[in-house]
């Protein structure tokens, strides 16, 4: 089992270009970072884990520029997104930022996708909400053919792009891995389809098991799971273990540099007896 980091990295955290070598340094293989363009005012839409939304939702910097910074100071960590607005990005940007980062770093972008749960923040940026899955699914169609094709094209109810030229391409072949969020009916199928793994998140490690085996019932039996927020108190570290999962992505809190570099001492101390 692998072990990673997931975190939001805000303006008030510990800087990225020291988070990264961090990482590393403590025998840790990734870093996804979350994602949120704004917070609507309003919050129409309820915390989906209960409660007041956390101050770094509010705070959050651009994934991929953060990405770009810490590429060039690290040389193994997988760079991924956990997980990218899909429905409220422009597939073309989407496609040519990615491959960018793969590039920049040799090879290690991953991208975490999911429809998104703040309704208001996904409506501003001019998406029906009731569609979002479907937009979705086009988005990251068009995506793979701009980053495989020379000349590529896509035309869905949603989504279309006429041929095209759309460099750089992606290091990675046929182009970097997609990890898909969510637990709706829905999500296995779209593994199935476009996904290199699950990406699971806010579910209670004794909840997982079951979840696993339907995910390698339909997507088949040697897909991975990655989960992505993950707790790291030992015993969720077992219960992980035991159901397979492939990757666990400790969720970070963010903080200033001491206090960040005092937690992942305490995670990669958990991770040690597993590897």
């Amino acid at each position: 089992m692998k072990f990673g980091i997931s975190t939001f990295v805000t303006d008030e955290g510990i800087k990225p270009t020291v988070l990264g070598p961090a990482l590393e340094e403590r025998g840790f293989d990734s870093l996804f970072l979350a994602e949120h363009t704004h917070i609507p005012v309003s919050r129409e839409t309820p915390y989906w884990a209960g409660g007041e939304l956390p101050r770094m939702y509010y705070r959050t910097l651009d994934p991929f520029v953060t990405l770009a910074a810490i590429a060039p100071v690290t040389t193994t960590l997988l760079l991924g997104t956990g997980i990218t607005q899909v429905i409220q990005r422009d597939p073309i940007i989407t496609a040519k930022e990615v491959a960018s980062i793969d590039l920049i770093s040799g090879g290690r972008a991953v991208l975490g996708v999911g429809a998104g749960w703040n309704l208001e923040e996904v409506r501003n940026h001019g998406t029906d909400p009731h569609t979002r899955g479907r937009l979705m699914d086009e988005r990251i169609r068009a995506v793979i053919e701009l980053w495989t094709k020379d000349e590529a094209e896509f035309h869905g109810d949603l989504v279309n792009i006429e041929r095209s030229y759309c460099w750089p391409k992606p290091v990675q072949k046929p182009h970097p891995p997609i990890y898909v969020g969510g637990d709706a009916p829905r999500t296995f199928e779209r593994v199935a389809e476009y996904g290199a793994a699950w990406l699971p998140t806010g579910i209670p490690p004794e909840q997982l098991g079951p979840k696993v085996e339907k995910l390698r019932e339909v997507a088949g039996p040697d897909t991975p799971v990655v989960v992505y927020g993950a707790g790291h108190k030992p015993e969720a570290v077992e219960t992980y273990a035991r159901i397979g999962v492939d990757r666990v992505l400790f969720y970070l809190p963010t903080q200033p540099k001491s206090e960040t570099l005092r937690a992942l001492d305490r995670m990669a101390d958990v991770a040690s007896a597993y590897r």
